[in-house]
Protein backbone atom coordinates (compact mmCIF):
# COMPACT_ATOMS: atom_id res chain seq x y z
CA UNK A 1 0.00 0.00 0.00
CA UNK A 2 1.37 3.24 -0.92
CA UNK A 3 0.34 5.13 2.52
CA UNK A 4 1.06 8.73 3.68
CA UNK A 5 0.29 11.13 1.39
CA UNK A 6 0.87 9.64 -1.57
CA UNK A 7 -2.45 7.92 -0.41
CA UNK A 8 -4.07 10.81 0.72
CA UNK A 9 -3.48 11.94 -2.89
CA UNK A 10 -5.19 8.91 -4.25
CA UNK A 11 -7.77 8.81 -1.88
CA UNK A 12 -8.76 12.15 -3.11
CA UNK A 13 -8.36 11.35 -7.11
CA UNK A 14 -10.84 8.57 -6.12
CA UNK A 15 -12.96 11.10 -4.22
CA UNK A 16 -13.17 13.17 -7.22
CA UNK A 17 -13.80 10.53 -9.62
CA UNK A 18 -17.04 9.32 -7.23
CA UNK A 19 -18.09 12.87 -7.01
CA UNK A 20 -17.63 12.99 -10.89
CA UNK A 21 -19.74 9.75 -11.52
CA UNK A 22 -22.36 11.19 -9.54
CA UNK A 23 -22.82 14.02 -11.38
CA UNK A 24 -23.46 11.69 -13.95
CA UNK A 25 -25.78 9.58 -12.56
CA UNK A 26 -28.14 12.97 -12.23
CA UNK A 27 -27.41 13.93 -15.72
CA UNK A 28 -30.36 13.86 -18.09
CA UNK A 29 -29.08 13.92 -21.76
CA UNK A 30 -32.77 14.92 -22.61
CA UNK A 31 -32.70 18.09 -20.83
CA UNK A 32 -29.43 19.30 -21.31
CA UNK A 33 -28.10 17.70 -24.34
CA UNK A 34 -26.30 14.98 -25.26
CA UNK A 35 -23.02 16.94 -26.19
CA UNK A 36 -22.90 18.90 -22.51
CA UNK A 37 -23.28 15.07 -20.58
CA UNK A 38 -20.33 13.75 -22.54
CA UNK A 39 -18.16 16.79 -22.05
CA UNK A 40 -18.51 15.80 -18.29
CA UNK A 41 -17.28 12.37 -18.90
CA UNK A 42 -14.60 13.64 -20.87
CA UNK A 43 -13.62 15.97 -17.94
CA UNK A 44 -13.50 13.16 -15.59
CA UNK A 45 -11.44 10.79 -18.11
CA UNK A 46 -8.95 13.29 -18.34
CA UNK A 47 -8.20 14.02 -15.04
CA UNK A 48 -8.54 11.21 -13.02
CA UNK A 49 -6.58 9.34 -15.90
CA UNK A 50 -7.74 5.55 -17.20
CA UNK A 51 -6.60 2.29 -18.72
CA UNK A 52 -8.10 -0.45 -20.54
CA UNK A 53 -7.30 -3.23 -23.08
CA UNK A 54 -10.19 -4.35 -25.76
CA UNK A 55 -9.93 -6.88 -28.67
CA UNK A 56 -7.40 -4.70 -30.80
CA UNK A 57 -7.28 -1.89 -29.00
CA UNK A 58 -6.19 -0.01 -25.85
CA UNK A 59 -6.02 2.96 -23.67
CA UNK A 60 -3.51 4.57 -21.26
CA UNK A 61 -4.94 8.17 -20.51
CA UNK A 62 -2.69 10.19 -17.91
CA UNK A 63 -4.01 11.88 -15.30
CA UNK A 64 -4.07 15.68 -15.56
CA UNK A 65 -4.59 19.16 -13.55
CA UNK A 66 -8.41 19.66 -12.83
CA UNK A 67 -7.77 23.43 -13.34
CA UNK A 68 -5.57 23.34 -16.64
CA UNK A 69 -8.09 20.52 -18.09
CA UNK A 70 -11.34 23.12 -17.16
CA UNK A 71 -9.27 26.13 -18.54
CA UNK A 72 -9.25 24.49 -21.36
CA UNK A 73 -12.74 23.24 -22.13
CA UNK A 74 -13.69 26.84 -21.73
CA UNK A 75 -11.14 27.63 -23.79
CA UNK A 76 -12.75 25.13 -26.79
CA UNK A 77 -16.61 25.81 -25.72
CA UNK A 78 -15.70 29.56 -26.48
CA UNK A 79 -13.63 28.55 -30.01
CA UNK A 80 -14.33 24.46 -30.82
CA UNK A 81 -11.67 25.51 -33.94
CA UNK A 82 -9.01 25.69 -31.17
CA UNK A 83 -6.11 23.91 -32.57
CA UNK A 84 -3.79 21.41 -30.97
CA UNK A 85 -1.00 23.52 -30.19
CA UNK A 86 -3.10 26.21 -28.59
CA UNK A 87 -4.95 23.36 -26.08
CA UNK A 88 -1.27 22.41 -25.70
CA UNK A 89 -0.54 26.37 -23.64
CA UNK A 90 -3.49 24.96 -21.19
CA UNK A 91 -2.58 21.51 -20.61
CA UNK A 92 1.05 21.22 -21.18
CA UNK A 93 1.17 17.77 -19.31
CA UNK A 94 0.50 15.21 -17.28
CA UNK A 95 -0.56 15.64 -13.78
CA UNK A 96 0.38 13.15 -11.64
CA UNK A 97 -0.75 12.45 -8.52
CA UNK A 98 2.18 11.00 -6.80
CA UNK A 99 4.58 13.92 -8.07
CA UNK A 100 7.93 12.74 -9.53
CA UNK A 101 9.49 15.22 -12.53
CA UNK A 102 8.49 14.54 -16.70
CA UNK A 103 11.88 14.37 -18.14
CA UNK A 104 10.98 14.60 -21.47
CA UNK A 105 11.42 18.16 -23.59
CA UNK A 106 8.24 20.33 -24.01
CA UNK A 107 8.37 19.56 -27.91
CA UNK A 108 8.21 16.30 -27.67
CA UNK A 109 5.05 15.84 -25.00
CA UNK A 110 3.65 18.35 -27.39
CA UNK A 111 4.25 16.03 -30.32
CA UNK A 112 2.74 12.96 -28.11
CA UNK A 113 -0.35 14.91 -27.44
CA UNK A 114 -0.64 15.41 -31.01
CA UNK A 115 -0.32 12.36 -32.14
CA UNK A 116 -2.12 10.59 -29.14
CA UNK A 117 0.44 8.08 -28.66
CA UNK A 118 3.88 8.00 -27.11
CA UNK A 119 5.85 7.84 -23.60
CA UNK A 120 7.01 9.81 -20.47
CA UNK A 121 10.30 9.10 -18.62
CA UNK A 122 9.23 9.53 -15.17
CA UNK A 123 12.03 9.80 -12.53
CA UNK A 124 11.64 10.48 -8.46
CA UNK A 125 12.13 14.19 -7.30
CA UNK A 126 14.96 13.88 -4.66
CA UNK A 127 17.55 16.03 -2.79
CA UNK A 128 21.13 15.59 -1.74
CA UNK A 129 21.75 16.51 1.87
CA UNK A 130 25.18 17.54 3.45
CA UNK A 131 24.87 15.65 7.06
CA UNK A 132 28.90 17.00 7.50
CA UNK A 133 31.79 15.37 8.68
CA UNK A 134 31.98 14.82 4.23
CA UNK A 135 29.31 12.57 4.42
CA UNK A 136 25.93 13.24 1.80
CA UNK A 137 22.52 11.23 2.12
CA UNK A 138 19.91 11.08 -0.79
CA UNK A 139 16.13 11.82 0.41
CA UNK A 140 13.55 10.92 -2.01
CA UNK A 141 10.41 13.05 -1.70
CA UNK A 142 8.23 11.75 -4.43
CA UNK A 143 7.98 8.71 -7.04
CA UNK A 144 6.69 8.02 -10.27
CA UNK A 145 3.43 7.10 -10.78
CA UNK A 146 2.00 4.09 -10.05
CA UNK A 147 4.81 2.88 -8.22
CA UNK A 148 4.28 0.72 -5.02
CA UNK A 149 7.06 2.62 -2.26
CA UNK A 150 7.61 -0.43 0.00
CA UNK A 151 8.60 -2.44 -3.20
CA UNK A 152 11.32 0.19 -4.63
CA UNK A 153 12.70 0.73 -0.63
CA UNK A 154 12.97 -3.43 -1.02
CA UNK A 155 14.45 -3.26 -4.02
CA UNK A 156 17.38 -0.50 -3.11
CA UNK A 157 17.89 -2.54 -0.32
CA UNK A 158 18.48 -5.69 -1.83
CA UNK A 159 20.78 -4.32 -4.38
CA UNK A 160 22.57 -2.31 -1.66
CA UNK A 161 22.88 -5.66 -0.12
CA UNK A 162 24.09 -7.52 -3.14
CA UNK A 163 26.82 -4.51 -3.97
CA UNK A 164 24.91 -4.05 -7.54
CA UNK A 165 24.83 -0.66 -6.18
CA UNK A 166 28.12 0.32 -4.13
CA UNK A 167 28.66 2.55 -1.07
CA UNK A 168 25.23 2.91 0.26
CA UNK A 169 25.29 2.44 3.55
CA UNK A 170 21.68 2.20 4.68
CA UNK A 171 18.05 3.04 3.58
CA UNK A 172 15.23 4.27 5.93
CA UNK A 173 11.54 5.60 5.10
CA UNK A 174 10.86 8.53 7.10
CA UNK A 175 7.47 9.60 5.40
CA UNK A 176 4.52 10.70 7.38
CA UNK A 177 1.36 12.51 6.66
CA UNK A 178 3.33 15.56 4.83
CA UNK A 179 4.83 13.59 2.89
CA UNK A 180 7.53 10.96 1.05
CA UNK A 181 10.75 10.97 2.74
CA UNK A 182 12.97 7.98 1.86
CA UNK A 183 16.54 8.58 2.89
CA UNK A 184 18.96 6.69 1.56
CA UNK A 185 22.34 7.12 3.30
CA UNK A 186 25.92 7.16 1.76
CA UNK A 187 29.21 6.04 2.84
CA UNK A 188 32.25 8.88 2.53
CA UNK A 189 33.84 7.79 -0.42
CA UNK A 190 30.19 7.99 -2.02
CA UNK A 191 29.44 9.99 -5.29
CA UNK A 192 26.38 10.66 -4.99
CA UNK A 193 25.74 11.20 -8.78
CA UNK A 194 26.99 8.01 -9.51
CA UNK A 195 24.53 6.26 -6.91
CA UNK A 196 21.67 8.32 -8.29
CA UNK A 197 22.35 7.04 -11.90
CA UNK A 198 22.35 3.05 -10.90
CA UNK A 199 19.16 3.32 -9.21
CA UNK A 200 17.75 4.99 -12.24
CA UNK A 201 19.09 2.37 -14.08
CA UNK A 202 17.83 -0.55 -11.95
CA UNK A 203 15.08 1.12 -9.94
CA UNK A 204 11.77 2.27 -10.27
CA UNK A 205 13.05 5.81 -9.76
CA UNK A 206 13.09 6.02 -13.02
CA UNK A 207 10.42 4.41 -15.32
CA UNK A 208 8.20 4.78 -18.67
CA UNK A 209 4.91 5.66 -18.60
CA UNK A 210 3.27 5.09 -22.26
CA UNK A 211 0.20 7.50 -23.46
CA UNK A 212 -2.62 5.95 -25.48
CA UNK A 213 -5.38 7.95 -25.95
Amino acid sequence: ALGGFAGAVLLAAFALFMAIESIMRLIDPVTIGFNQAIVVAILGLLVNGASGIAVGMATNIPPHNLGEVVDATLALIDDPDLSTEALIDYVPGPDFPTGGIIVEPPASIAETYRTGRGAFRLRARHEVEDVGRGQWQIVVTEIPYQENKSALIEKIAHLAHDKKIQNVRDIRDESDQTGIRIVIEMTREAQPQVILNNLYKHTQLHVNYSMIM
